[in-house]
Protein backbone atom coordinates (compact mmCIF):
# COMPACT_ATOMS: atom_id res chain seq x y z
CA UNK A 1 0.00 0.00 0.00
CA UNK A 2 2.55 2.26 -0.25
CA UNK A 3 2.86 5.07 -2.45
CA UNK A 4 6.39 6.42 -3.65
CA UNK A 5 5.01 8.30 -6.85
CA UNK A 6 1.57 9.78 -8.49
CA UNK A 7 1.18 9.79 -12.26
CA UNK A 8 -0.33 11.82 -14.92
CA UNK A 9 -4.39 11.46 -15.10
CA UNK A 10 -4.20 11.39 -18.69
CA UNK A 11 -1.35 9.24 -19.34
CA UNK A 12 -3.03 5.77 -18.72
CA UNK A 13 -4.35 4.04 -21.70
CA UNK A 14 -8.31 3.26 -21.85
CA UNK A 15 -9.38 0.20 -20.24
CA UNK A 16 -11.57 -0.99 -17.49
CA UNK A 17 -10.14 1.74 -15.67
CA UNK A 18 -11.07 4.05 -17.86
CA UNK A 19 -13.22 7.18 -15.34
CA UNK A 20 -16.68 7.95 -16.38
CA UNK A 21 -17.35 11.49 -15.13
CA UNK A 22 -20.88 11.61 -13.63
CA UNK A 23 -22.52 15.26 -13.35
CA UNK A 24 -24.94 15.93 -10.47
CA UNK A 25 -26.38 19.00 -11.46
CA UNK A 26 -29.65 21.11 -10.21
CA UNK A 27 -31.92 18.66 -12.71
CA UNK A 28 -31.26 16.21 -10.11
CA UNK A 29 -31.86 17.74 -7.29
CA UNK A 30 -34.91 18.80 -8.74
CA UNK A 31 -36.10 14.92 -8.58
CA UNK A 32 -35.18 15.21 -4.93
CA UNK A 33 -38.48 14.19 -2.73
CA UNK A 34 -37.45 13.86 1.45
CA UNK A 35 -40.12 11.08 2.85
CA UNK A 36 -39.87 8.51 5.71
CA UNK A 37 -38.18 6.36 3.02
CA UNK A 38 -34.85 8.52 2.80
CA UNK A 39 -34.94 10.42 6.82
CA UNK A 40 -32.79 9.12 9.46
CA UNK A 41 -34.62 8.74 12.82
CA UNK A 42 -34.79 11.14 15.13
CA UNK A 43 -33.13 11.69 18.29
CA UNK A 44 -32.05 13.70 21.35
CA UNK A 45 -29.18 14.64 22.84
CA UNK A 46 -27.58 12.19 25.21
CA UNK A 47 -25.41 13.86 27.99
CA UNK A 48 -24.22 10.73 29.23
CA UNK A 49 -23.38 9.35 25.59
CA UNK A 50 -20.32 11.73 25.58
CA UNK A 51 -16.97 11.35 26.14
CA UNK A 52 -15.71 13.50 29.19
CA UNK A 53 -13.31 16.18 28.46
CA UNK A 54 -13.38 15.55 24.72
CA UNK A 55 -15.25 16.61 21.12
CA UNK A 56 -15.47 14.01 18.86
CA UNK A 57 -16.82 13.68 15.45
CA UNK A 58 -16.10 12.64 11.83
CA UNK A 59 -15.05 8.74 12.70
CA UNK A 60 -14.02 5.53 10.00
CA UNK A 61 -13.73 1.85 11.02
CA UNK A 62 -10.58 -0.13 10.89
CA UNK A 63 -11.80 -3.05 8.40
CA UNK A 64 -10.16 -5.67 6.68
CA UNK A 65 -9.12 -5.28 3.01
CA UNK A 66 -12.40 -6.62 1.91
CA UNK A 67 -14.35 -3.93 4.21
CA UNK A 68 -15.32 -6.72 7.05
CA UNK A 69 -14.84 -5.31 10.53
CA UNK A 70 -12.37 -7.34 12.66
CA UNK A 71 -13.45 -8.02 16.27
CA UNK A 72 -11.17 -7.49 19.48
CA UNK A 73 -13.29 -9.19 22.36
CA UNK A 74 -16.57 -8.59 20.89
CA UNK A 75 -15.47 -4.76 20.33
CA UNK A 76 -15.00 -2.87 16.83
CA UNK A 77 -12.29 -0.59 16.65
CA UNK A 78 -12.49 3.05 14.76
CA UNK A 79 -10.70 5.73 13.89
CA UNK A 80 -12.22 9.47 15.19
CA UNK A 81 -11.67 12.58 15.11
CA UNK A 82 -11.28 14.52 18.54
CA UNK A 83 -10.51 17.59 20.60
CA UNK A 84 -9.79 18.48 23.82
CA UNK A 85 -13.64 19.90 24.50
CA UNK A 86 -13.20 23.79 24.44
CA UNK A 87 -15.69 26.69 25.19
CA UNK A 88 -16.64 26.89 21.54
CA UNK A 89 -16.96 23.35 20.05
CA UNK A 90 -15.83 24.97 16.30
CA UNK A 91 -12.38 25.58 17.88
CA UNK A 92 -11.88 21.76 17.67
CA UNK A 93 -11.21 21.75 13.71
CA UNK A 94 -8.18 23.62 14.15
CA UNK A 95 -6.56 21.00 17.14
CA UNK A 96 -7.97 18.06 15.84
CA UNK A 97 -5.72 14.94 16.15
CA UNK A 98 -6.86 11.24 15.08
CA UNK A 99 -7.51 8.94 18.03
CA UNK A 100 -8.73 5.19 18.51
CA UNK A 101 -11.82 4.31 19.37
CA UNK A 102 -13.52 1.02 20.14
CA UNK A 103 -17.27 -0.24 20.63
CA UNK A 104 -18.50 -2.65 22.29
CA UNK A 105 -22.59 -3.01 23.34
CA UNK A 106 -23.35 0.43 22.74
CA UNK A 107 -20.43 1.52 24.92
CA UNK A 108 -17.53 3.91 23.13
CA UNK A 109 -13.70 3.76 24.46
CA UNK A 110 -11.22 6.19 23.57
CA UNK A 111 -7.99 5.53 24.01
CA UNK A 112 -5.11 7.63 22.88
CA UNK A 113 -4.03 9.25 19.57
CA UNK A 114 -3.31 6.92 16.80
CA UNK A 115 0.36 8.68 15.75
CA UNK A 116 3.30 9.35 17.43
CA UNK A 117 3.54 12.83 19.27
CA UNK A 118 4.88 15.19 16.15
CA UNK A 119 4.71 12.47 13.81
CA UNK A 120 2.48 13.65 11.06
CA UNK A 121 3.44 16.86 8.97
CA UNK A 122 0.45 18.50 9.55
CA UNK A 123 -0.61 21.47 12.00
CA UNK A 124 -3.52 18.95 12.72
CA UNK A 125 -5.06 15.93 11.01
CA UNK A 126 -8.49 15.65 9.13
CA UNK A 127 -10.35 12.31 8.14
CA UNK A 128 -9.26 9.48 6.08
CA UNK A 129 -9.81 5.60 6.45
CA UNK A 130 -7.52 2.44 7.77
CA UNK A 131 -6.97 -1.27 6.63
CA UNK A 132 -5.96 -4.06 8.66
CA UNK A 133 -3.99 -6.42 6.62
CA UNK A 134 -6.01 -10.22 6.71
CA UNK A 135 -3.42 -11.21 9.30
CA UNK A 136 -4.23 -8.89 11.76
CA UNK A 137 -0.50 -7.54 12.42
CA UNK A 138 -0.29 -4.47 10.03
CA UNK A 139 -2.52 -1.92 9.98
CA UNK A 140 -1.89 0.96 7.29
CA UNK A 141 -3.93 5.04 7.86
CA UNK A 142 -4.40 6.67 5.45
CA UNK A 143 -5.12 10.41 6.58
CA UNK A 144 -5.51 14.71 5.74
CA UNK A 145 -2.39 16.26 6.93
CA UNK A 146 -4.15 19.59 7.63
CA UNK A 147 -1.67 23.08 7.35
CA UNK A 148 1.94 23.01 8.30
CA UNK A 149 3.39 22.35 11.32
CA UNK A 150 5.21 25.32 13.01
CA UNK A 151 3.40 27.83 11.11
CA UNK A 152 1.89 29.96 13.52
CA UNK A 153 -1.75 30.02 12.48
CA UNK A 154 -3.44 26.86 10.68
CA UNK A 155 -4.06 27.31 7.12
CA UNK A 156 -6.33 25.30 5.37
CA UNK A 157 -3.67 23.43 3.23
CA UNK A 158 -4.69 20.05 2.89
CA UNK A 159 -2.37 16.96 1.69
CA UNK A 160 -2.89 13.16 1.69
CA UNK A 161 -0.51 10.91 3.42
CA UNK A 162 -0.35 7.16 4.50
CA UNK A 163 1.87 5.16 6.80
CA UNK A 164 1.93 1.64 8.12
CA UNK A 165 2.81 -0.06 11.51
CA UNK A 166 2.59 -3.08 13.35
CA UNK A 167 -0.79 -3.76 15.13
CA UNK A 168 -1.38 -5.61 18.45
CA UNK A 169 -4.04 -6.30 20.56
CA UNK A 170 -4.11 -7.82 24.44
CA UNK A 171 -6.32 -6.81 26.74
CA UNK A 172 -8.43 -4.37 25.78
CA UNK A 173 -5.78 -2.22 24.93
CA UNK A 174 -4.67 -1.52 21.10
CA UNK A 175 -0.60 -1.28 19.95
CA UNK A 176 0.63 0.37 17.15
CA UNK A 177 4.44 0.33 16.75
CA UNK A 178 7.25 0.48 14.39
CA UNK A 179 5.75 3.17 11.81
CA UNK A 180 6.70 3.34 8.11
CA UNK A 181 8.11 6.47 6.99
CA UNK A 182 4.79 8.75 5.81
CA UNK A 183 4.17 8.65 2.02
CA UNK A 184 2.21 11.39 0.61
CA UNK A 185 -0.30 9.30 -1.49
CA UNK A 186 -1.57 11.73 -4.22
CA UNK A 187 -0.93 15.30 -5.48
CA UNK A 188 -3.62 17.70 -6.89
CA UNK A 189 -2.61 18.03 -10.45
CA UNK A 190 -4.21 21.31 -10.82
CA UNK A 191 -5.63 20.25 -14.20
CA UNK A 192 -7.99 17.93 -12.86
CA UNK A 193 -8.00 19.05 -8.97
CA UNK A 194 -6.88 22.07 -7.57
CA UNK A 195 -4.73 22.57 -4.78
CA UNK A 196 -6.06 22.96 -1.35
CA UNK A 197 -3.60 25.64 -0.17
CA UNK A 198 -5.58 28.81 1.03
CA UNK A 199 -4.02 30.49 4.32
CA UNK A 200 -7.87 31.46 5.21
CA UNK A 201 -11.17 30.30 5.07
CA UNK A 202 -14.57 30.00 6.14
CA UNK A 203 -16.22 26.52 6.78
CA UNK A 204 -18.12 25.32 3.84
CA UNK A 205 -16.26 27.59 1.29
CA UNK A 206 -12.78 26.14 1.63
CA UNK A 207 -11.15 24.16 -1.32
CA UNK A 208 -10.89 20.50 -0.70
CA UNK A 209 -8.20 17.77 -1.48
CA UNK A 210 -8.86 15.28 1.62
CA UNK A 211 -11.01 12.56 3.40
CA UNK A 212 -8.81 9.57 1.65
CA UNK A 213 -10.96 6.27 1.54
CA UNK A 214 -9.30 3.09 0.67
CA UNK A 215 -11.05 0.42 -1.81
CA UNK A 216 -10.70 -3.33 -3.16
CA UNK A 217 -12.03 -4.44 -5.72
CA UNK A 218 -13.12 -7.95 -4.70
CA UNK A 219 -14.09 -8.67 -8.77
CA UNK A 220 -10.34 -7.95 -9.72
CA UNK A 221 -7.89 -6.96 -6.55
CA UNK A 222 -7.46 -3.50 -7.62
CA UNK A 223 -7.23 -1.04 -5.28
CA UNK A 224 -8.14 2.55 -4.94
CA UNK A 225 -8.51 5.74 -3.25
CA UNK A 226 -11.00 7.66 -3.85
CA UNK A 227 -11.58 11.56 -2.14
CA UNK A 228 -12.72 15.24 -1.59
CA UNK A 229 -11.75 17.48 -3.94
CA UNK A 230 -12.39 20.16 -6.13
CA UNK A 231 -12.48 20.74 -9.82
CA UNK A 232 -10.14 22.93 -11.25
CA UNK A 233 -12.23 23.70 -14.61
CA UNK A 234 -15.35 24.75 -12.29
CA UNK A 235 -16.67 28.16 -13.40
CA UNK A 236 -18.14 28.94 -10.25
CA UNK A 237 -17.03 28.87 -6.48
CA UNK A 238 -18.75 25.53 -6.25
CA UNK A 239 -16.24 23.12 -7.18
CA UNK A 240 -17.01 19.68 -5.46
CA UNK A 241 -15.69 16.51 -7.08
CA UNK A 242 -15.18 13.03 -5.75
CA UNK A 243 -11.84 12.23 -6.69
CA UNK A 244 -9.69 8.96 -7.08
CA UNK A 245 -6.52 7.40 -7.66
CA UNK A 246 -5.56 3.11 -9.16
CA UNK A 247 -3.10 1.40 -7.47
CA UNK A 248 -0.38 0.17 -10.12
CA UNK A 249 1.31 -2.74 -10.03
CA UNK A 250 5.11 -0.70 -9.39
CA UNK A 251 2.59 0.39 -6.16
CA UNK A 252 2.31 4.05 -7.52
CA UNK A 253 -1.32 5.65 -7.56
CA UNK A 254 -2.50 6.93 -10.89
CA UNK A 255 -4.41 10.00 -10.29
CA UNK A 256 -7.66 9.93 -12.55
CA UNK A 257 -10.43 12.48 -13.45
CA UNK A 258 -12.75 12.80 -10.97
CA UNK A 259 -16.04 10.17 -10.84
CA UNK A 260 -18.87 12.78 -9.20
CA UNK A 261 -18.67 16.35 -10.84
CA UNK A 262 -20.66 18.71 -8.63
CA UNK A 263 -19.25 22.02 -9.78
CA UNK A 264 -21.50 24.89 -10.41
CA UNK A 265 -23.86 22.92 -7.47
CA UNK A 266 -21.62 22.18 -4.59
CA UNK A 267 -18.83 22.95 -3.19
CA UNK A 268 -18.03 19.91 -0.50
CA UNK A 269 -18.71 16.16 -1.45
CA UNK A 270 -17.03 14.83 1.77
CA UNK A 271 -16.02 11.24 3.53
CA UNK A 272 -16.47 9.31 -0.03
CA UNK A 273 -16.28 5.54 0.21
CA UNK A 274 -17.26 3.22 -2.05
CA UNK A 275 -19.46 -0.43 -1.21
CA UNK A 276 -19.50 -3.27 -3.47
CA UNK A 277 -22.77 -5.37 -2.86
CA UNK A 278 -24.88 -7.83 -5.56
CA UNK A 279 -21.86 -7.01 -7.62
CA UNK A 280 -22.97 -3.12 -8.13
CA UNK A 281 -20.45 -0.43 -6.66
CA UNK A 282 -21.96 1.81 -4.77
CA UNK A 283 -19.95 5.10 -3.94
CA UNK A 284 -21.76 7.13 -0.68
CA UNK A 285 -20.83 10.89 0.31
CA UNK A 286 -22.07 13.36 3.24
CA UNK A 287 -22.82 16.57 2.37
CA UNK A 288 -24.96 20.00 3.99
CA UNK A 289 -27.75 22.33 3.07
CA UNK A 290 -25.58 25.13 3.56
CA UNK A 291 -22.81 24.61 0.53
CA UNK A 292 -25.03 23.91 -2.05
CA UNK A 293 -25.28 26.41 -4.93
CA UNK A 294 -27.63 29.76 -4.11
CA UNK A 295 -29.63 29.13 -7.12
CA UNK A 296 -29.78 25.39 -6.27
CA UNK A 297 -33.29 22.88 -5.19
CA UNK A 298 -33.20 23.11 -1.75
CA UNK A 299 -31.65 19.85 -0.77
CA UNK A 300 -30.65 18.45 2.97
CA UNK A 301 -27.71 18.20 4.85
CA UNK A 302 -26.98 14.01 4.53
CA UNK A 303 -25.97 10.83 2.83
CA UNK A 304 -25.81 10.88 -0.77
CA UNK A 305 -24.76 8.05 -3.23
CA UNK A 306 -24.51 6.64 -6.73
CA UNK A 307 -24.16 3.22 -8.55
CA UNK A 308 -21.72 1.72 -10.94
CA UNK A 309 -21.16 -1.35 -12.64
CA UNK A 310 -17.38 -0.87 -11.75
CA UNK A 311 -15.48 1.77 -9.19
CA UNK A 312 -14.81 4.21 -11.71
CA UNK A 313 -18.30 4.30 -13.13
CA UNK A 314 -20.30 5.25 -15.23
CA UNK A 315 -22.24 6.13 -11.98
CA UNK A 316 -26.36 6.79 -11.73
CA UNK A 317 -27.64 8.32 -8.76
CA UNK A 318 -29.23 6.84 -6.04
CA UNK A 319 -33.19 7.34 -6.43
CA UNK A 320 -32.68 10.14 -9.18
CA UNK A 321 -31.09 12.74 -6.98
CA UNK A 322 -28.89 11.00 -5.14
CA UNK A 323 -30.30 11.12 -1.62
CA UNK A 324 -30.14 8.37 0.79
CA UNK A 325 -30.56 9.65 3.92
CA UNK A 326 -31.03 13.14 5.15
CA UNK A 327 -31.04 14.65 8.78
CA UNK A 328 -34.95 15.18 9.84
CA UNK A 329 -36.82 18.08 8.97
CA UNK A 330 -37.65 18.76 13.00
CA UNK A 331 -33.63 18.87 13.48
CA UNK A 332 -31.29 19.09 10.03
CA UNK A 333 -28.48 19.82 12.31
CA UNK A 334 -29.05 16.31 13.88
CA UNK A 335 -25.69 14.41 12.70
CA UNK A 336 -23.10 14.71 9.81
CA UNK A 337 -20.13 12.83 8.32
CA UNK A 338 -21.48 9.44 7.91
CA UNK A 339 -19.74 6.10 6.97
CA UNK A 340 -21.77 2.98 5.51
CA UNK A 341 -20.65 -0.39 7.12
CA UNK A 342 -20.21 -3.68 4.50
CA UNK A 343 -23.70 -4.81 6.32
CA UNK A 344 -24.99 -1.46 5.64
CA UNK A 345 -25.23 -0.06 8.84
CA UNK A 346 -24.05 3.56 8.81
CA UNK A 347 -23.12 5.87 11.47
CA UNK A 348 -22.12 9.91 11.54
CA UNK A 349 -21.20 11.70 14.64
CA UNK A 350 -24.01 13.38 16.75
CA UNK A 351 -23.55 17.53 16.08
CA UNK A 352 -26.79 19.25 17.01
CA UNK A 353 -29.63 16.70 17.99
CA UNK A 354 -33.28 17.90 18.90
CA UNK A 355 -32.33 21.31 17.93
CA UNK A 356 -35.11 22.79 15.28
CA UNK A 357 -33.78 26.16 14.53
CA UNK A 358 -30.09 26.37 13.62
CA UNK A 359 -29.43 30.24 13.30
CA UNK A 360 -29.00 30.33 17.23
CA UNK A 361 -25.50 28.28 16.54
CA UNK A 362 -24.50 31.61 15.44
CA UNK A 363 -23.31 32.24 19.00
CA UNK A 364 -20.38 30.41 20.70
CA UNK A 365 -22.51 29.76 23.73
CA UNK A 366 -25.13 28.31 22.25
CA UNK A 367 -23.29 25.84 20.09
CA UNK A 368 -21.33 25.12 23.42
CA UNK A 369 -24.67 24.31 24.82
CA UNK A 370 -26.56 22.35 21.74
CA UNK A 371 -22.86 20.42 20.61
CA UNK A 372 -23.70 16.33 21.39
CA UNK A 373 -19.68 15.50 20.24
CA UNK A 374 -20.41 11.80 20.49
CA UNK A 375 -21.21 8.44 18.03
CA UNK A 376 -24.57 9.33 16.50
CA UNK A 377 -27.22 5.93 16.77
CA UNK A 378 -26.08 3.40 13.76
CA UNK A 379 -29.17 3.04 11.47
CA UNK A 380 -29.70 0.79 8.76
CA UNK A 381 -30.21 1.23 4.62
CA UNK A 382 -31.34 -1.05 2.42
CA UNK A 383 -30.14 -1.02 -1.42
CA UNK A 384 -31.79 -2.41 -4.51
CA UNK A 385 -30.27 -1.32 -7.51
CA UNK A 386 -30.42 2.15 -7.83
CA UNK A 387 -32.78 2.52 -5.17
CA UNK A 388 -32.27 3.36 -1.36
CA UNK A 389 -33.76 3.57 1.58
CA UNK A 390 -33.48 3.80 5.41
CA UNK A 391 -34.77 0.58 7.20
CA UNK A 392 -35.86 1.45 10.22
Amino acid sequence: MTAPKVKNPDAAPASRSSVFDRRWTSADLALLDQGPDNTIPAFTREVAARIAGHDLWDMWPVEYPDGCLPRFDGASLWMVLAAPAAADPDERHAVARIHLLSGKDGVWTLHGPVFPEDFTPGSREWSGSAVLDSAGSSLTVFFTAAGRRGLSSPSFEQRLFQASCRFAHADGAFNLSHWSALAESIVADGQHYLPANQTEGRAGEILGFRDPAWFRDPATGQAYLFFTGSSARAASRWTGVIGVAEADPAGSWRLRRPVIDASGLNNELERPHMRCVAGRYYLFWSTQAKVFADEAPPAPSGLYGAVAPSPLGPFTLLNGSGLVAATPAEAPAQEYSWWVLDDLSVIGFADYPGLADPAVLEDATQRRAHFAGYPAPFFHIALNGASARVVR
